[in-house]
Protein backbone atom coordinates (compact mmCIF):
# COMPACT_ATOMS: atom_id res chain seq x y z
CA UNK A 1 0.00 0.00 0.00
CA UNK A 2 1.52 3.27 -1.14
CA UNK A 3 0.92 6.63 0.47
CA UNK A 4 1.58 9.70 -1.61
CA UNK A 5 2.08 13.22 -0.36
CA UNK A 6 -0.97 14.35 -2.32
CA UNK A 7 -3.09 11.65 -0.70
CA UNK A 8 -1.91 12.50 2.79
CA UNK A 9 -2.48 16.22 2.17
CA UNK A 10 -5.97 15.49 0.89
CA UNK A 11 -6.88 13.41 3.93
CA UNK A 12 -5.36 16.04 6.26
CA UNK A 13 -7.28 18.82 4.52
CA UNK A 14 -10.53 16.85 4.79
CA UNK A 15 -9.93 16.21 8.52
CA UNK A 16 -9.23 19.90 9.19
CA UNK A 17 -12.41 20.99 7.37
CA UNK A 18 -14.52 18.34 9.13
CA UNK A 19 -13.12 19.38 12.53
CA UNK A 20 -13.88 23.04 11.80
CA UNK A 21 -17.50 22.31 10.87
CA UNK A 22 -18.06 20.11 13.91
CA UNK A 23 -16.57 22.80 16.15
CA UNK A 24 -18.66 25.53 14.46
CA UNK A 25 -21.82 23.51 15.05
CA UNK A 26 -20.94 23.07 18.71
CA UNK A 27 -20.23 26.81 19.19
CA UNK A 28 -23.55 27.63 17.51
CA UNK A 29 -25.33 25.33 19.97
CA UNK A 30 -23.55 27.10 22.86
CA UNK A 31 -24.73 30.45 21.46
CA UNK A 32 -28.34 29.27 21.24
CA UNK A 33 -28.17 27.96 24.82
CA UNK A 34 -26.70 31.27 26.07
CA UNK A 35 -29.38 33.37 24.35
CA UNK A 36 -32.14 31.05 25.60
CA UNK A 37 -30.82 31.29 29.17
CA UNK A 38 -30.57 35.08 28.92
CA UNK A 39 -34.14 35.14 27.60
CA UNK A 40 -35.40 33.31 30.68
CA UNK A 41 -33.61 35.85 32.89
CA UNK A 42 -34.67 38.90 30.89
CA UNK A 43 -38.24 37.82 30.12
CA UNK A 44 -37.99 37.73 26.33
CA UNK A 45 -38.55 35.00 23.79
CA UNK A 46 -36.01 33.78 21.25
CA UNK A 47 -37.83 33.63 17.92
CA UNK A 48 -37.20 30.81 15.44
CA UNK A 49 -35.04 29.08 18.12
CA UNK A 50 -31.91 29.83 16.11
CA UNK A 51 -28.95 32.13 15.65
CA UNK A 52 -27.33 33.04 12.32
CA UNK A 53 -23.64 33.63 11.71
CA UNK A 54 -23.15 37.30 10.88
CA UNK A 55 -19.37 37.90 11.12
CA UNK A 56 -16.33 35.70 11.51
CA UNK A 57 -12.70 36.62 12.26
CA UNK A 58 -9.68 35.73 14.38
CA UNK A 59 -9.02 37.41 17.71
CA UNK A 60 -6.89 36.86 20.80
CA UNK A 61 -8.35 35.87 24.14
CA UNK A 62 -7.25 37.28 27.51
CA UNK A 63 -4.31 34.82 27.57
CA UNK A 64 -3.08 35.94 24.14
CA UNK A 65 -4.15 32.76 22.32
CA UNK A 66 -5.73 33.00 18.89
CA UNK A 67 -9.40 31.98 18.80
CA UNK A 68 -12.18 32.21 16.24
CA UNK A 69 -14.39 35.24 16.93
CA UNK A 70 -17.99 34.84 15.79
CA UNK A 71 -20.93 37.23 15.84
CA UNK A 72 -24.34 35.60 15.60
CA UNK A 73 -27.59 37.46 14.93
CA UNK A 74 -30.86 36.39 16.50
CA UNK A 75 -34.45 37.62 16.59
CA UNK A 76 -36.34 38.00 19.82
CA UNK A 77 -39.63 39.35 21.12
CA UNK A 78 -40.42 41.17 24.36
CA UNK A 79 -44.19 41.27 24.17
CA UNK A 80 -45.01 38.52 21.69
CA UNK A 81 -46.10 40.80 18.84
CA UNK A 82 -42.81 42.52 18.04
CA UNK A 83 -39.62 41.34 16.39
CA UNK A 84 -36.23 42.74 17.36
CA UNK A 85 -32.68 41.81 16.49
CA UNK A 86 -29.87 41.06 18.87
CA UNK A 87 -26.30 39.84 18.60
CA UNK A 88 -24.21 37.43 20.60
CA UNK A 89 -20.44 37.45 20.33
CA UNK A 90 -18.54 34.22 20.92
CA UNK A 91 -14.75 33.93 21.24
CA UNK A 92 -13.94 30.29 20.82
CA UNK A 93 -16.59 28.48 22.86
CA UNK A 94 -16.94 31.29 25.40
CA UNK A 95 -19.69 33.90 25.33
CA UNK A 96 -18.28 37.42 25.26
CA UNK A 97 -21.39 39.60 25.16
CA UNK A 98 -25.02 39.75 24.15
CA UNK A 99 -26.35 42.97 22.57
CA UNK A 100 -30.07 43.76 22.38
CA UNK A 101 -31.81 46.32 20.19
CA UNK A 102 -33.15 49.50 21.78
CA UNK A 103 -36.86 49.79 22.37
CA UNK A 104 -38.53 51.45 19.41
CA UNK A 105 -41.15 54.13 19.98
Amino acid sequence: MLFTIEGLLGVTFFCVIATYFLNATRVREFAIAAVTLEGKKGDFQLLDQSVHLNKLSLSRDSNGRWKIWRQYRFDYSLEGDDRRQGYIIMLGKARQTIVFAERSV
